[in-house]
């Protein structure tokens, strides 16, 4: 028999899950990653330098710039919103957690944003389940209330999601907005007022953010989109006419105010035709949108009549489709692949979740012990090598650590101890709960994707937080270069990073100026990478090198101290 649509749910598969509940566990996914630690090396270290020299006036707002140098990435908005909360912040308050509320706030809207386009994205008449000859199929509401959480869970599983969502960048915040972006055009023929500000917000901060050529592809594919929208004929929704002309006038406003900023500029990188390359490439695809992208494609073979039938494809298969291939697109002809990559995930989530109704029993119990064994795997060995570093044993972790993460001396805090305990003990009841013999919910297949995801999220940043600190922030290396340079008036610098610049002026609390600059600065910082072209720069025979240190955790990001001579110096 063929039926219109390959959803059969009845109306006791789509309960709600517990809100209580789901604020919880959301609440358990975000704070953690932002909360006691230290900014991390490369951009999450950058972003927060720019933030602060706009947060002490020291650059242009327009033209965000830290000793000269311009952001790796031409975004203002971000650096704004660091700035503003630095500045409106309390005094007793660290400036680098000040600068994170706002991030907090943006994954939180992100989340909110992923549900409400996955629930209107079902709530399209060709996304309605299979209508029972006596009654008993799920309602609209009930059946795009469950799709949402299904929606929400995988969103929160992808394994990608974990570590940017939480960093302080740019990225970030394209996630917002991307996702924001993604609910409006998903609500557009449903409500109104609301769509139309968050779509207007949602391009308006992608351009601002950095990603004014995804802005302004996604709002004309979506303005395609809504035109040709099928679920209703346009004599009987004149208003689909309107909506895709404010659409594509919103993405023409877009991109002028991209224009006037100067936000526009060429980062088209095409990779290498190498095997190596490409299977860089295919490795980011398979893991980093895992476990979202093997139920994506479940739902297009599972949805395909609505995918090839008629002039247009159906609305909810469409539109994340179009957001996916713009996210995806760039992730290939971009050097930042996977933070390309990140947009993709509200819109992969919602597709993934309308796999859900037609998901067989093996195939969910599938999902159900392959999700069991890697996260209880995973959490396992969170905890071995936390017990290791604590006691010496096992000893095999404990010597790993050692070699490579040199000089990191561990301590015990009762907090973050208890806290992955009852994370743990909460993972277990998940568990059992999951395979309880009770009546299923259409979302069941994901809590334990979403709930190990958070589970390893939550260990990482509780028991292993003090050794990740020490390995990925440049707090380390920075203390050991205070010991050679004291407090000195200034320190001159060339060929650091914009992450070395901000951790020296951060966590070193140095005034660092261009080695190329007339200062009489009694100390030269050096990248070791860059040593070669330091006599292009500077007169070495004023300088003489006093010390290589390099970070503990990584050999190969050394830097080498000059002590200007004494002979020079008078």
């Amino acid at each position: 028999m063929n039926h219109p649509t390959p959803a059969i749910v009845a109306q006791g598969a789509v309960r709600r899950l517990p809100r209580a509940v789901l604020l919880m566990f959301c609440i358990a996914y975000v704070l953690p990653g932002f909360l006691g630690r230290m900014p991390w090396k490369g951009g999450d270290m950058a972003a927060f330098g720019y933030m602060v020299e706009l947060a002490r006036g020291a650059t242009d707002w327009l033209s965000p710039r830290m000793m000269g140098l311009p952001a790796d990435v031409d975004a203002l908005l971000p650096y704004w919103l660091g700035a503003w909360a630095m500045q409106l912040a309390p005094g007793w308050m660290a400036s680098d957690f000040a600068a994170r509320i706002p991030f907090v706030l943006l994954l939180t809207l992100t989340l909110f944003a992923t549900w409400y386009g996955t629930y209107y994205l079902a709530r399209n008449p060709e996304a309605q389940p299979v209508a029972f000859a006596f009654g008993g199929e799920a309602s609209p509401p009930d059946y795009a209330r469950a799709m949402a959480d299904g929606g929400l869970l995988a969103f929160i599983a992808c394994l990608g999601l974990a570590q940017l969502s939480h960093e302080t960048t740019p990225a970030q915040v394209q996630l917002c907005f991307a996702a924001l972006t993604f609910y409006a055009l998903a609500a557009l023929p449903y409500r109104t007022l609301t769509p139309v500000v968050a779509g207007v917000v949602g391009l308006s901060g992608l351009a601002l953010s950095g990603a004014p050529t995804m802005a302004i592809l996604f709002g004309a594919g979506s303005a395609l989109i809504h035109l040709l929208d099928r679920s209703s004929e346009p004599q009987n929704n004149p208003g689909k006419v309107w909506g895709a002309t404010g659409i594509a006038l919103v993405t023409v406003l877009v991109a002028m105010l991209a224009l006037s900023l100067n936000l526009w500029r060429w980062r088209i990188d095409l990779p290498e035709a190498s095997w190596r390359e490409w299977r860089s490439l295919g490795r980011l695809l398979l893991w980093f949108t895992w476990p979202a992208w093997p139920l994506a494609l479940w739902t297009l073979w599972r949805w395909r009549r609505q995918l090839i039938r008629g002039a247009a494809p159906s609305r909810h298969l469409a539109l994340p489709l179009w957001f996916i291939g713009v996210a995806v697109g760039a992730t290939l002809t971009t050097a930042s692949a996977d933070r390309s990559l990140l947009l993709a995930l509200p819109a992969l989530a919602a597709l993934a979740a309308f796999a859900l109704p037609t998901l067989g029993r093996s195939v969910a119990a599938l999902i159900d012990w392959f999700t069991l064994i890697f996260f209880s795997g995973c959490a396992f060995i969170i905890w071995v090598v936390w017990i290791a570093m604590q006691t010496g044993v096992p000893r095999q972790p404990a010597a790993n650590v050692a070699r490579l993460v040199p000089g990191f001396e561990h301590s015990f805090s009762y907090t973050p101890f208890l806290i992955a305990i009852s994370a743990t003990l909460a993972w277990a009841w998940l568990v059992k709960w999951r395979v309880g013999r009770h009546r299923a919910a259409i979302w069941k297949s994901l809590v334990l994707p979403a709930g190990g995801a958070a589970l390893c999220w939550l260990l990482l940043m509780t028991l292993w937080l003090p050794l990740l600190d020490f390995a990925r922030s440049y707090a380390p290396l920075v203390q050991r270069a205070i010991k050679v340079v004291q407090k000195p008036a200034c320190v001159q610098a060339h060929g650091l990073s914009r992450g070395q610049i901000a951790a020296f002026q951060f966590h070193g609390h140095l005034a660092i100026k261009p080695a190329s600059t007339q200062a009489r600065c009694p100390w030269l910082i050096v990248d070791k990478d860059a040593s070669s072209t330091l006599r292009t720069t500077v007169d070495m025979t004023q300088w003489t090198l006093h010390s290589s240190l390099p970070r503990p955790s990584d050999r190969d990001e050394d830097i080498l101290i000059y002590k200007r001579t004494q002979q020079a110096g008078r």
